[in-house]
């Protein structure tokens, strides 16, 4: 059974006394968000923060924490960089792959990000895999085709087993920090078609089983909307992330 999940990706933002902050509200307000029938939720602060933030989460329930990206090899000469496994040793449980802005300002491909998926799952960690489409490829009515090609050639390469650890976020980039965000309806037939091709590419149990999350400007007022949609599972939450009181109503509008 697939299970419903929230993930904060809190990007280049916040000093550790800001985090520890945060994280201090967000497990004084949303305490019952960790109850056994909450959703699980994921907080993804900044590289330099991930331990003391993860010491700092509410422990024994569902809260984890998670990293915003990892590189392919699990150690060498690669100055600047954060492996899999440094991430593991750290306490996180998640890593966020093939982000919108990853791909644009980083120039990633689905070719790294299939080499970054083996690295993550080697190190046991639970990928959080993002597709999405460009408001130029929605507007040419080329959405399925684009994520279509996003899935096979960056994710569909795992085994059955690999893939059961893997959570999706459709994250349309049109609808990132824009202040648009796509309807439900559009939402869902989006991720209603991801779980289409995951039928065709695995089974239709591996297809009922993935979490699927929205990732585009999900916000406190339109969360519950979103997420009663049968085919959307949660949310990967960018700038709502960083404010207690809504990322607290977030994880509560299931």
């Amino acid at each position: 059974m697939r299970q419903n999940l929230v993930a904060g990706n809190w990007k280049m933002n916040l000093t550790y006394p800001e985090a520890m902050a945060l994280v201090e509200e967000i497990a004084r307000l949303a305490g019952a968000g960790s109850a056994a029938d909450g959703p699980q939720v994921v907080v993804c602060p900044p590289f330099p923060l991930l331990h003391g933030v993860g010491q700092a989460l509410p422990q024994g329930g569902n809260f984890h924490l998670g990293a915003q990206n990892c590189h392919q090899k699990e150690s060498g000469a690669f100055t600047g960089e954060v492996s899999a496994k440094l991430l593991a040793s750290v306490g996180c449980e998640y890593v966020i792959l093939g982000h919108s802005e990853r791909r644009q300002y980083f120039g990633e491909t689905d070719e790294l990000l299939s080499q970054k998926l083996k690295a993550a799952l080697a190190a046991g960690l639970k990928p959080i895999f993002c597709v999405g489409e460009s408001l130029n490829t929605r507007e040419a009515d080329e959405t399925f085709d684009f994520i279509g090609k996003q899935l096979t050639d960056g994710l569909f390469h795992l085994s059955n087993e690999e893939f059961a650890q893997v959570t999706i976020a459709y994250e349309p980039i049109w609808a990132i920090g824009t202040g648009r965000t796509a309807t439900s309806a559009q939402a869902q037939e989006v991720h209603a078609f991801i779980r289409e091709r995951i039928a065709r590419a695995y089974d239709a149990q591996a297809a009922l089983d993935t979490t699927i999350l929205y990732g585009g400007s999900a916000n406190a007022q339109n969360a519950r909307e979103l997420f009663s949609q049968p085919d959307v599972d949660g949310g990967l939450i960018g700038g709502a992330s960083l404010k207690a009181a809504d990322f607290t109503a977030i994880i509560q509008s299931f």
